[in-house]
């Protein structure tokens, strides 16, 4: 009996052990991730900017609720929300009142398709073969159909009623004590809600520093803020890959950008310039698969410095 069935009842233990520490523990083991970026003119003071992405909150995660209320404590100067906020058409006012603390200070925000969609039961393994397949998203696949829509409009009504600029598709700025802050930001790229033509131009004149802010970091989007001259764009919707593999990382992204900048600080190149991207992990998942593997959920706090 051993020797027949020994080692596959070993990998089924370790499967379901894997699996409970998963869905029992890293799903709800939040982190701060920090990030200095050096993007400021010369002289200007230091700024803390506080990201949080892809809550998709459900019904009942106090959790969850307590760590985004306790972010205030960090202080920040401003928040930016890169969007998917909602994994539950009934989650609005529990994502409020989680938000509620962040949103006494300046922020700005986009939205992701899970803010207008509820989500739909799939099978993960799609997400390898439409990466080998190139197809990510409206980019290949056919339209949703037969989906939840969400009361997106409640938290844009919100999140505008809190003075954070809402930045779908357009320009916003922030004003902090002397600073400001021209920001642009595109509607959804997953679900082709991007209109880049829209925004174009590049960072405004008269602004201390100008910011690029989207939901999902296709590859269209990254070179049209690179090529524009934007010196950092931040997004989110990878979750990091959600199941990664310990040493190696993630395996998919769930968009066209590569998995060695799924997640954290690096830089995207286009048309001779280069621009710093942080993408965000998320502290959350989709309501269907409540896992993470070697990819905790977080939110970040980039302390933007003088350029070198």
């Amino acid at each position: 009996m051993r020797a027949r069935y020994g080692v596959p009842l070993t990998l089924t233990a370790v499967g379901a052990a894997g699996l409970a520490y998963a869905a029992g523990f890293e799903v709800r083991s939040f982190r701060l991730r920090r990030v200095t970026v050096p993007v400021l003119p010369r002289g200007m003071r230091p700024l803390r900017v506080l990201q949080v992405s892809d809550i998709h909150m459900v019904g009942g995660q106090r959790k969850k609720q307590r760590w985004l209320q306790s972010l205030a404590g960090l202080r920040p100067d401003f928040v930016i929300n890169t969007g998917d906020n909602l994994s539950d058409p009934e989650g609005v006012p529990e994502t409020l009142d989680a938000l509620g603390p962040l949103m006494e200070f300046p922020g700005a925000y986009v939205f992701g398709s899970n803010d207008y969609y509820g989500p739909k039961l799939r099978n993960p393994a799609r997400y390898l073969i439409e990466r080998v397949q190139g197809r990510h998203g409206l980019n290949g696949n056919a339209p949703a159909v037969g989906v939840v829509h969400n009361p997106w409009e409640e938290l844009r009504d919100a999140f505008d009623a809190a003075g954070w600029v809402g930045l779908s598709n357009s320009r916003g700025r922030l004003k902090l004590e002397g600073i400001e802050i021209a920001l642009t930001g595109l509607d959804d790229p997953h679900i082709k809600r991007d209109r880049y033509a829209e925004v174009a131009g590049g960072p405004e004149s008269g602004a201390d520093l100008s910011l690029a802010v989207v939901h999902a970091p296709y590859l269209r989007s990254l070179d049209a803020f690179t090529a524009d001259g934007y010196p950092l764009v931040l997004a989110g919707h990878t979750h990091g890959g959600q199941l990664c593999i310990p040493f190696y990382g993630a395996l998919v992204t769930n968009c066209d950008i590569d998995t060695d900048r799924v997640k954290g600080l690096s830089t995207h190149t286009a048309a001779g310039r280069t621009s710093y991207l942080h993408v965000s992990a998320g502290c959350g998942t989709n309501r269907y698969t409540p896992v993470r593997f070697a990819c905790p959920p977080e939110a970040t706090l980039l302390t933007l410095t003088a350029r070198d």
